[in-house]
């Protein structure tokens, strides 16, 4: 699978309905991960590891079904992917969590508090 697919549905299925700025964080997310030395080196095993991001073992179809909302999630990977100076930039580099607001994952008191955007709220790891 090529990067920007899996970059694209990541940010599909975790924040399609998301201002435009909570997609662009969530793909840059993704990237912070391949460049940290603590997660997979390519976009498709950060989006596919065990247990990272829900939507890949929910049990539901990986396929992207609102066609409008699928053209932007491809949009905005590409987008990403092609930002070589960093340009878009909507989160810090070291910005590598994030989570709806209407949950408490476990891993939040590892992290520290970065930004909220839409209705996700984005973390860095505590140093």
């Amino acid at each position: 699978m090529l990067a920007v697919t899996c970059l694209a549905l990541n940010v599909y299925f975790e924040a399609r309905s998301e201002p435009i700025a909570a997609q662009f964080a969530v793909a840059q997310v993704t990237i912070n991960r391949v460049v940290s030395d603590k997660y997979p080196d390519t976009v498709c095993d950060v989006v596919w590891q065990k247990k990272q991001f829900s939507w890949t073992h929910d049990g539901k179809s990986d396929k992207p079904k609102e066609k409008k909302a699928w053209e932007r999630a491809q949009w905005v990977a590409s987008a990403v992917l092609n930002d070589d100076d960093n340009s878009l930039s909507i989160v810090s580099p070291d910005t590598v969590h994030y989570h709806a607001d209407y949950v408490r994952p476990y891993w939040v008191s590892h992290c520290e508090f970065v930004t909220k955007i839409g209705r996700h709220i984005f973390y860095r790891r505590k140093t």
